[in-house]
């Protein structure tokens, strides 16, 4: 029997009472220890206190909105995973959420059957990414060290989220080779399908913080028509 220490946590931070008490019911018999909050300042207060391993993160939100709690636990060192619940017709607020380091997002009115999958295939990768061989992936000044999950440009570390981490692991890994957004979204995040702005808002992101210029991207390029690829500037032996 799994004791609590070995139980994931999950902060379900929701202010429709119905709502919460659906999700809350249903990942309590996945498995999981569920907390639940009301709003956003309440969410910080209980991330700061508890360090879930998972954040369920409604976006409106009373106190303090859900895009203001993502932007805050983002600055946070834990990196704590976050699955955004959105409405149906706010694609930009999802579009920012993302671009604010969410690690996928559920569109209101939805399975919460297929939110359990999703909280599942999150917490998988964070726990296979930290369990990972410890390689140093190198090119030039830019350096990633997977056991430690640090990466820095130059001296300078690189604040990036799980899903930044990964991917840009995973293109470092394969350098030259150009990937669809599609196998993206299946090789790094798992998902047989899905919304491909989150591997180009993902890849916008991780432009931002390693590029010299992020308009005109040497490391991260795009393929017209295909996908991206990741170019060395570096020696192969780097």
């Amino acid at each position: 029997m799994a004791t609590l220490a070995s139980v994931q946590r999950v902060l379900v931070v929701d202010d429709d009472q119905t709502v919460s008490d659906v999700v809350c019911r249903y990942l309590e018999h996945a498995g999981y220890h569920v907390d639940h909050v009301g709003d956003g300042a309440a969410a910080l207060v209980a991330v700061a206190r508890d360090a879930p391993h998972l954040v369920v993160l409604d976006l409106m939100l009373p106190e303090v909105d859900g895009l203001e709690v993502c932007r805050r636990l983002r600055a946070r060192p834990d990196g704590v995973p976050i699955i955004m619940l959105t409405a149906l017709g706010d694609e930009a607020d999802r579009l920012v959420g993302l671009a604010l380091g969410a690690d996928d997002y559920v569109t209101k009115p939805f399975s919460p059957r297929e939110l359990v999958l999703r909280v599942g295939s999150v917490l998988r990768r964070a726990g296979a990414s930290a369990q990972h061989r410890a390689e140093v992936l190198a090119d030039g000044d830019l350096v990633v060290e997977t056991g430690s999950r640090v990466a820095r440009l130059g001296t300078t570390p690189l604040a990036l989220t799980l899903r930044e981490f990964d991917l840009l692991c995973h293109l470092m890994r394969h350098p030259a080779r150009a990937f669809t957004r599609e196998e993206l979204l299946e090789e790094v995040w798992g998902w047989s399908f899905g919304d491909h702005a989150t591997v180009t808002v993902h890849v916008r992101r991780l432009r931002e913080k390693i590029e010299a210029d992020p308009a005109k991207p040497a490391r991260i390029v795009t393929v017209w028509g295909v996908g991206y690829r990741y170019e060395r500037q570096g020696p192969a032996d780097a």
